[in-house]
């Protein structure tokens, strides 16, 4: 019996399965030859002598590769392009003299990634459109519900449980609108030849330099890219690789964040990851609720912000029009950074639209921080009063030195009683002390900056993504 292979888990995992097919054996073969189609139909109309019958056959064969066949020729032939070439050939012999005609192998390799990026960004554009919308809802929500704010993770003042949605919600969006940049300006490698200087294809059209620019500009037309690469080498300069990366990243750090704070959050009780009604926190201790969502968007981020700098390297080190040394690790990279994003925002949307916030244990966690928070403005009504400011802020010092103590043997937070029984605020106004502590009078602008935001910037982005919005719903698969 044969051992299982192994697989990766990204793709049998994470990923959805619309961006594990993206990156399938099966549909590079089928953009192999949908670009040598195109390479030999533009050859043909631009006055090369390419048979009808050629471009039938190869029209006839462009999803029937048969992988194995191929892998046969591989190991024969020690390369994998020549490889598909030989079985297209088979498969299309009338095809054959004429297949990648005067192409070299990037022409095949390095347009097909192209095509598979721009594929993935565009599916990741919908992954976003989901999440921000997700978020949105949750912000628009919880617009005005007074929370602690913590810097330091210690307790500042007050914010609102949407305010901090709109943080998520704003680095998502930044790194939607970079990968709307890098889905505007993708190029195409085009028809260059073997080291960029299209020598082979000027001589097949017998020095005619208009033909040649002419072929470059249709390939690439024939793709729905409004631009080639105005130079390569052999291969276009892995620097878009790099940019890609950068935009695929972006995503990783934004979700790290929100999963990093989710599960400060949870351990503070007040903002709960969605659980399913069966879930297991613990193989021992069956009480447990772990943040195991986010902390996984932790671990996938992790992973894919370290493989930026994979094509940082890659872009780094290529030696003049091309060296070898790019293939195997671009092999793994793109389709692992591919993957990891797709997972990571397929991830963070299922929790986005699940969150589960405790308004109670804010409440009480409000509650218990809001004495401190009015010391300031208590302070200004007793010297209104007439009492003396330094002498105030020592009393103030004080008695929330001692509430601080008594908070920590279980004590309830008794800073406003303590402090009406001291002369300085004999004049102030019960009632006015107590105003002092209705929340919303300390959370600012924070239910503003919400509304103006989704409205300004949220709303009309979640319009300019609305094309990409995908057709499936993926669902967290483990």
């Amino acid at each position: 019996m044969t051992a299982p292979r192994h697989e990766s888990p990204l793709g049998s995992r994470y990923a959805s399965d619309a961006m594990v097919e993206l990156w399938g054996p099966a549909r590079r073969a089928g953009l192999w030859r949908r670009l040598w189609l195109a390479l030999a139909e533009t050859q043909r109309d631009l006055g090369l002598a390419i048979p009808a019958e050629a471009i039938a056959q190869m029209r006839a064969h462009l999803d029937d590769a048969d992988l194995e066949a191929v892998r046969g020729h591989e190991r024969r032939l020690r390369h994998d392009v020549m490889a598909h070439i030989h079985h297209f050939g088979e498969q299309a012999p009338a095809a054959r003299p004429f297949l990648h005609l005067g192409a070299t192998s990037c022409y095949v390799t390095d347009n097909a990634d192209l095509i598979v990026m721009r594929d993935a960004c565009r599916l990741l554009l919908g992954r976003l459109h989901a999440l921000l919308g997700a978020l949105r809802e949750q912000a628009e929500r919880h617009a005005a519900l007074p929370t602690v704010a913590y810097t330091h993770f210690q307790p500042a003042q007050l914010t609102t449980v949407g305010k901090r949605v709109t943080l998520w919600l704003q680095d998502f969006a930044l790194d939607a609108e970079a990968l709307l940049g890098v889905d505007a300006h993708l190029p195409f490698r085009g028809c260059k030849g073997t080291t960029g200087t299209q020598a082979s294809f000027l001589e097949l059209f017998d020095g005619d330099e208009g033909r040649v620019r002419e072929l470059d500009r249709r390939v690439a037309a024939a793709f729905a890219f409004s631009e080639s690469c105005p130079v390569t080498g052999q291969t276009y300069t892995r620097k878009i690789d790099a940019r890609v990366l950068d935009a695929w990243a972006g995503i990783a750090q934004s979700a790290s964040k929100f999963g990093t704070d989710l599960r400060l959050l949870q351990h503070e009780g007040e903002v709960f990851e969605p659980a399913e009604a069966d879930q297991v926190g613990s193989s021992a201790m069956p009480y447990k609720r772990n943040p195991m969502r986010a902390e996984r968007l932790c671990a996938l981020s992790r992973y894919l912000i370290a493989l930026r700098e994979n094509t940082a390297y890659t872009a780094a080190t290529q030696w003049l029009e091309r060296s070898l040394d790019d293939s195997a690790n671009r092999r793994l990279v793109l389709p692992d950074g591919a993957l990891a994003a797709d997972a990571i925002l397929v991830l963070a949307a299922d929790v986005a639209r699940g969150l589960e916030v405790r308004e109670g244990t804010i409440g009480r966690n409000v509650e218990r921080a809001m004495p401190f928070m009015a010391t300031e403005r208590w302070l200004m009504l007793a010297v209104r009063a007439g009492g003396d400011r330094q002498t105030v802020h020592e009393l103030m010092r004080r008695h929330s030195w001692d509430v601080v103590a008594a908070l920590e043997r279980g004590g309830p937070n008794d800073l406003l009683d303590r402090l009406a029984a001291e002369p300085p605020f004999a004049g102030v106004d019960a009632a006015a002390l107590r105003a002092q502590l209705d929340p919303i009078r300390y959370v600012g602008r924070a239910p503003a900056q919400v509304t103006e935001y989704l409205r300004e910037h949220v709303g009309p982005l979640l319009t300019r993504l609305a094309p990409y919005a995908p057709t499936d719903q993926p669902g967290v698969r483990v």
